[in-house]
C-alpha cells in the first residue's frame, strides 16, 4: 500500500459494516455493499464472527477487490491475521481482540487500526497512545446487532472532540433519522449495519446519510 492511497483515504462519512444474516451469500453481500460504495460510504468493515476461515478468506478477498475498486478502504473486524493475508487497509479492533502496537508491527505503518472504545473515553485515550488510527463509541441507540450494548451518552462524543485529534466513529442504533444528532455532537464517521444494508434501496440510503455529512 502506497502513501499516495492513504492519501486517497478520508476517515469521515458513513462506514458501512457487514453481516452475514443480512448477507447470506458471497455474491448478495458484494451486491449490497457495491450498491452502499456506489451511495457514498466512505469506510467498509468486513464482520463475519464464524469459525469457516475457508469461507471468510473467499469472502474478504473479493470484498477487498471491489472496495479498492471504489478507492475505499476494507477494516478486517478483530482478525489481524485476516487482514494481513487479504492485503485489507486495516483492522478493527475490540478491547479484547489483540494489541494494537501487534497489529501495527504485522500490517504496517500506512495500515488503518480502529478501536471499540464501547462508552469509555479513557479507553480511547489509552488507544490513541498506542497508535489508532480512530476510535468507536456506542451504543448510542438501540442495536440490533448488540441488543445488550451498554448505552454511551451523546456527550462523549463532544468529551472525546476536546481531548483527542483522533477520528471519531459512532455506532449502536443509528439511523438516516437520527444520524443528525451524532453527528452535530462531532461524529467524523456514522457506522452501520440494519439501517443501511436492511434496506430495499440501499444505495439511496447511503446517499440520505451521506448528505447528512455535508449540511
Amino acid at each position: 500500500m502506497t502513501d499516495d492511497t492513504i492519501m486517497r483515504y478520508t476517515l469521515s462519512g458513513l462506514y458501512g459494516i457487514t453481516d452475514p444474516t443480512l448477507m447470506p451469500t458471497l455474491d448478495q453481500m458484494l451486491i449490497q455493499v457495491e450498491r452502499s460504495l456506489m451511495g457514498g460510504a466512505t469506510l467498509i468493515q468486513y464482520r463475519d464472527k464464524s469459525p469457516d476461515s475457508e469461507k471468510r478468506l473467499s469472502e474478504a478477498s473479493a470484498l477487498n477487490h471491489l472496495c479498492q475498486r471504489y478507492a475505499v478502504p476494507l477494516i478486517i473486524n478483530d482478525d489481524v491475521a485476516l487482514a494481513e493475508t487479504v492485503a485489507a487497509a486495516g483492522v478493527h479492533l475490540g478491547q479484547s481482540d489483540g494489541n494494537i502496537k501487534d497489529a501495527r508491527t504485522r500490517l504496517g505503518p500506512n495500515a488503518i487500526i480502529g478501536v471499540t472504545c464501547h462508552d469509555s473515553l479513557a479507553l480511547a485515550e489509552k488507544a490513541a497512545l498506542d497508535g489508532a488510527d480512530y476510535v468507536a463509541f456506542g451504543a448510542f441507540f438501540p442495536s440490533k446487532t448488540k441488543p445488550h450494548a451498554k448505552a454511551a451518552p451523546l456527550e462523549l462524543i463532544h468529551s472525546a472532540k476536546e481531548k483527542l485529534t483522533l477520528p471519531i466513529v459512532a455506532i449502536g442504533g443509528i439511523s438516516v433519522d437520527n444520524a443528525n444528532k451524532i453527528i452535530a455532537a462531532g461524529a467524523d464517521m456514522v457506522a452501520v449495519i440494519h439501517a443501511l444494508y436492511a434496506q430495499n434501496d440501499i444505495e439511496a440510503t447511503a446517499q440520505h446519510f451521506h448528505q447528512q455529512f455535508n449540511n
